[in-house]
């Protein structure tokens, strides 16, 4: 990429035929909720195409060509995947449906244990925080139902970030799990989980990242982060839906049992027993999402080809120029941080006299893509004290303008319900 980022985003936005379109009556569409799902390139959209056109087969059992091919192209998205998170090892990523599936295969995992660091049960404790989706809050709810653990939780500062005042207390040495979002998909605070990770660590606890929010930006390198697990979903980072991922340390994958059984993740058959596959084979039962994970090593191609560093650094300016603008409109209220400071691209916001949906609604008759609700985080709403807010989320194909009709939107609905 050249080191002009509108020059850039120009150039990026064709390649997203969908950005094309108009909504509305012929209003250009404009796209802000990329954190609930991202659009998808072109080359995404033609590498499943072509998969269906000319490699379409099941993986890992026909002898033929296609066969191979399609077991070629499957786990050469799984050695992709591996490197675009900083990993050289390919058996540490297990392919999933989402990050939720993901999460729950965890959650599974160490409510099944026969013994050892994976055994969760009665006496042990959870560690989650008030900021997660509802993805990283009730597989543990449910563990702690099954096993008598206990489950408690970091709360969230008024400003949008972790409270970490009584993190002594909450990790100890009854914690089995710290359980955390990298970066919240309602605030954009981005978690310090290296530190949280090296005091969950030293009382021999695992650390589980949600990294749903932040592995689309390329802000991510297990070798770094300090986590024992990491989840996120291709859908968010221009892939397709329906595939997402866990990485695991591969001795923690070695130990886990099996999360669902069937063809394919098992080594040897017999009718009393059976014995599985090592990883990530084991945790991968019958027929997988293959052309979703094609597509999504086609995403990882995508993203990689860019400089990520220039679109960072455009992200953020997109983030400081929304930041400033909507804290300019009377009665409005950015839930979070107000500085473009270890935060990411999400901002959420409530307008006071009207209900989110409304303005949502509004923005939406205007050509302006927005979520409204309570983003599957309704703890995090309730701690910071209101029932929905309004989010719009920035992406690589975002621009300027965008970011001014999403001001001039809110405006308009102000006026529109007679708030002045």
């Amino acid at each position: 990429m050249t080191s002009n980022p509108a020059a850039d985003v120009a150039r990026i936005r064709k390649d997203f035929p969908i950005l094309e379109r108009t909504v509305r009556g012929g209003r250009p569409l404009v796209y802000l909720d990329s954190a609930n799902t991202s659009q998808k390139p072109r080359q995404v959209i033609e590498a499943v195409t072509d998969f269906y056109e000319r490699h379409n087969a099941n993986i890992h059992r026909a002898t033929h060509e296609l066969g191979e091919e399609a077991t070629a192209a499957y786990e050469g998205a799984r050695i992709k995947v591996a490197r675009f998170i900083g990993t050289a090892d390919e058996t540490e990523v297990v392919f999933t449906k989402n990050v939720s599936e993901a999460i729950n295969l965890v959650a599974y995992a160490l409510g099944n244990a026969a013994a050892g660091r994976l055994r969760v049960g009665e006496g042990d404790e959870i560690v989650i925080t008030e900021m997660e989706h509802h993805s990283n809050i009730v597989p543990w709810q449910l563990l702690c139902q099954r096993t008598g653990a206990r489950l408690r939780w970091f709360g969230v500062t008024p400003d949008g970030r972790l409270d970490l005042a009584g993190a002594d207390d909450l990790i100890n040495d009854r914690t089995k799990i710290v359980a955390l979002a990298h970066q919240s998909n309602v605030l954009g605070t981005i978690n310090p989980v290296a530190d949280i990770a090296a005091r969950a660590h030293a009382v021999g606890a695992l650390v589980l990242v949600d990294a749903a929010q932040s592995v689309p930006h390329g802000l991510m390198d297990v070798g770094s982060l300090g986590a024992d697990f990491v989840g996120f979903t291709g859908h968010k980072m221009c892939g397709p839906t329906g595939i997402g991922v866990l990485w695991a340390r591969r001795e923690l994958l070695d130990e886990m049992p099996p999360f669902l059984g069937g063809g394919e993740m098992i080594e040897t058959v017999w009718m009393d027993r059976s014995t599985y596959a090592p990883p990530p084979h084991k945790f991968e039962a019958g027929t997988m999402p293959i052309a979703e994970a094609v597509g999504l090593g086609a995403a990882v191609d995508y993203l990689s080809d860019l400089d990520l560093e220039a679109v960072r650094a455009h992200e953020q300016v997109l983030l400081r120029r929304s930041l400033d603008a909507l804290g300019e409109i009377d009665g409005l209220r950015i839930l979070g941080p107000t500085e473009a400071v270890d935060r990411g691209t999400a901002v959420s916001f409530t307008l006071e006299g009207i209900h989110p949906h409304d303005v949502s609604q509004v923005l939406d008759d205007r050509g302006v893509a927005v979520r409204a609700g309570h983003h599957c985080a309704w703890p995090l709403h309730r701690a910071l004290g209101v029932q929905a807010s309004t989010r719009a989320s920035f992406y690589l194909y975002n621009t300027a303008d965008e970011v001014d009709a999403l001001a001039d939107g809110i405006r308009a609905a102000r006026n529109f319900f007679g708030v002045t």
